[in-house]
C-alpha cells in the first residue's frame, strides 16, 4: 500500500451548545443533514470557552459548567460533495458560523504491482 495526498474542503459550523433547531440541538441537526446527504462523515467538538456574536464569555470552568459551551461541527469531503451541501445549511446560517478551509486528506491506496 502507498499513501496518496488528496485535495478537500473542510466545512466547520461553530453554534452554541444550547441552540435547537425544531427541539432538536442544532449540532444534531447539522450532523444527520450531513449523514442524509451522504458526505463522508462529521465530527462534534465541544469548546471548553469561547465566545460569540454576543461577545459573552462562554467557560467550563467551576461556576459556569454547560453554560452554552461553543461547539464545531467538522466535515471534510470532495470539494465538490461540500459546496453542493452547502445550500442544505441555508435555513441555518442566523444561528451558526460555517467556514471553509481548503485541506489535503492522506489516503492509503493499494499498489496495482505497475511501475510508474
Amino acid at each position: 500500500m502507498t499513501t496518496r495526498i488528496e485535495r478537500a474542503l473542510r466545512m466547520t459550523a461553530l453554534v452554541g451548545e444550547d441552540e435547537r433547531w425544531h427541539h432538536r440541538p442544532l449540532y444534531a441537526e447539522i450532523v444527520h443533514r450531513v449523514h442524509a446527504a451522504g458526505l463522508a462523515g462529521a465530527s462534534v467538538f465541544r469548546g471548553v470557552e469561547g465566545f460569540g456574536a454576543s461577545s459573552m464569555v462562554h467557560t467550563s470552568r467551576l461556576l459556569s459548567v454547560g453554560d452554552d459551551m461553543p461547539m464545531a461541527v467538522v466535515v471534510v469531503d470532495r470539494e465538490e460533495r461540500i459546496r453542493s451541501f452547502l445550500p442544505q445549511l441555508d435555513d441555518l446560517l442566523d444561528r451558526c458560523l460555517v467556514t471553509l478551509d481548503a485541506c489535503e486528506v492522506l489516503r492509503k491506496v493499494k499498489d496495482d504491482g505497475m511501475a510508474r
